[in-house]
């Protein structure tokens, strides 16, 4: 009762602003009360979080309330750095082992090792201890010009070797990958929409461009979204002077439109953007503006769903509102927000309603919630409502799960074996393999690598179902070894350069560089300036009025 009465009363105070000093004076008295009189201490901090947390349950679910802790783990990987030594950790067998030192950090730049073994920070062993991830970062997170002291154990050494660090600022990259898929295609995997975002995917498409990429994928599947100015000068290294981008909208905040408003790097050349269901907001803004204006193609499957605006208000305590403002449109005038009238819960089931539903393996199972018709630059018909449906849709595959392949990736099997196997290894591979082009014609991961592998995850106590045929999962168990060993030896790119070539989202994408899809779809594929007087006209339409041409002829 006295929370639906706290609940009660936040909302109120939010609606009825001109009433905010009786209903502060009415909140001061309930916690007066509940301070003094209350059977037994009573945590107001506590209560006073729990009523805005439901308030804003009851809004939509991306309005949310974030103490100042919070707000620094969230902000972090949007801000594109952190403070500490510069190394991605995994705890095996109670021992933190590094998995990967990031370049340029002050790990690197010291000697750490891949592979290596932290024994003891600054005097206090954490070997063997139980330590967790949280007291990881607690140990070895700290500001910029601290110093930490560990000690290691590397493959090799009788002795532990003796590091002194001076933390730094540790960059987080928002490319995750980029390669030549072909000779004339260049790839970019953007894992979020950081403060760097635009910076980085510009750098990446020069740096494939002056290898000889005339098309670029953009790959966006898993982007969770980010920062919604970077969404803006992203889409606009792809579109031309003055072409919306996006506008936002509400019930306070008066229309305001975001525009290309310079020469893209890459306004001219074929470009693919992959999505898939947990493609979302910012990377919808990418998507939506690039299919409105028949600028590239969408492949893959329905994004996410959020076109939700929300802005930070502080609160006295350095606490934060992020309250939800508007909405944001696609310039063909969409909202692709999807429904959350169910309430938060049934919201967040979404996906998986989809996979039960069927539409992740068969596009005919989407449901339109906004039967309005949109259209985009050449007439295309599309739909709001919930996410960008993309132009070429790509079922997932799950032909070749099985219940082995899922207790592999659960119990950690295939980063543990790696280490251990690059920690023994790592000089004759590198000896083999100079580089990684070598790498991926010459290694293979053959029937003795398998059964060692195997043989490694039943000491993990992983083993196959007696009644259990696991055949299916083998060559992606064998691809994402190789892919895994590529990443421990060279980097991401390695991984996904050779992890790609099962994935069914960019075969597809690099498909429609050589089988007509631009043209089918009335792509443009050069760049679309104010002085061009011909506009790009989809080849179907011209088709189909060469025949209504011909069939007037032939009936005169």
């Amino acid at each position: 009762m006295k929370k639906t009465l706290f609940t009660a009363y936040c909302i109120l105070f939010t609606v009825y602003a001109s009433q905010a000093q009786m209903y502060q004076q009415k909140m001061a008295t309930f916690l007066n009360l509940l301070d003094n009189y209350y059977v037994q201490d009573a945590n107001i901090d506590s209560l006073v979080e729990i009523g805005i947390t439901e308030m804003l349950k009851q809004l939509d679910p991306h309005s949310v309330y974030m103490n100042a802790e919070e707000i620094k783990k969230a902000n972090e990987p949007l801000e594109g750095n952190f403070e500490g030594v510069g190394i991605q950790f995994q705890i095996y067998q109670d021992t933190i082992q590094v998995v990967h030192v990031i370049s340029g950090g002050p790990s690197q730049k010291v000697g750490i090792q891949d592979g290596d073994k932290i024994v003891f920070v600054d005097t206090a062993k954490v070997a063997g201890v139980g330590i967790n991830n949280d007291g990881v970062f607690k140990k070895l997170r700290g500001k910029k010009g601290t110093k930490v002291t560990i000690k290691i154990k590397r493959s090799g050494e009788n002795e532990l070797l003796d590091f002194e660090i001076i933390r730094d600022k540790i960059p987080i990259y928002a490319i995750g990958a980029q390669y030549m898929a072909s000779p004339d295609v260049g790839y970019v995997k953007l894992e979020r929409f950081s403060a760097t975002a635009t910076e980085e995917t510009q750098a990446a498409i020069d740096s494939l461009r002056k290898l000889g990429a005339k098309k670029i994928i953009l790959d966006l599947t898993s982007n969770g979204g980010g920062y919604l100015n970077q969404a803006n000068s992203l889409s606009d290294l792809f579109l031309s002077e003055g072409k919306l981008v996006v506008y936002s909208e509400g019930r306070s905040q008066p229309r305001i439109d975001l525009n290309a408003t310079k020469e893209g790097d890459f306004e001219k050349g074929e470009l693919v953007i992959m999505v898939d269901q947990n493609t979302a907001s910012a990377s919808e803004i990418v998507s939506g503006a690039v299919q409105d204006w028949d600028r590239g193609l969408i492949v893959g499957r329905r994004t996410y769903g959020k076109g939700l605006v929300q802005k930070g208000y502080s609160l006295p305590d350095m606490s934060v509102v992020r309250l939800t403002m508007a909405h944001y449109y696609t310039p063909s005038g969409r909202n692709i927000q999807k429904s959350y009238a169910k309430g938060v819960d049934k919201y967040h089931e979404d996906l998986e309603d989809r996979y039960e539903s069927g539409e992740l393996f068969d596009s005919s199972k989407i449901k339109i919630t906004d039967s309005t018709k949109y259209y985009t630059n050449s007439k295309r018909i599309v739909y709001g409502g919930g996410g960008i449906t993309p132009d070429i849709f790509v079922g997932l595959d799950t032909t070749w799960s099985s219940k082995f392949y899922g207790k592999l990736v659960r119990s950690g099997s295939f980063s543990q074996f790696l280490l251990e196997y690059v920690n023994n290894n790592r000089t004759a591979l590198e000896k083999q393999y100079p580089n990684l082009q070598s790498f991926i014609k010459n290694f293979e991961v053959d029937s003795v690598f398998l059964s060692t592998f195997y043989a490694f995850a039943k000491t993990k106590k992983v083993e196959p179902d007696s009644a259990e045929n696991f055949s299916r999962s083998i060559p992606t168990i064998q691809n994402q070894l190789k892919g895994l060993l590529a990443q421990s030896l060279w980097n991401t790119s390695a991984y996904y350069q050779i992890t790609n070539e099962q994935n069914p989202i960019y075969l597809r994408a690099l498909k429609t560089f050589t089988d007509g899809s631009f043209q089918k779809y009335g792509i443009e594929t050069f760049s679309d300036k104010k002085d061009d007087k011909k506009k790009a006209q989809p080849v179907l339409e011209k088709l189909k009025q060469k025949k209504k041409n011909k069939k007037a002829t032939t009936k005169k």
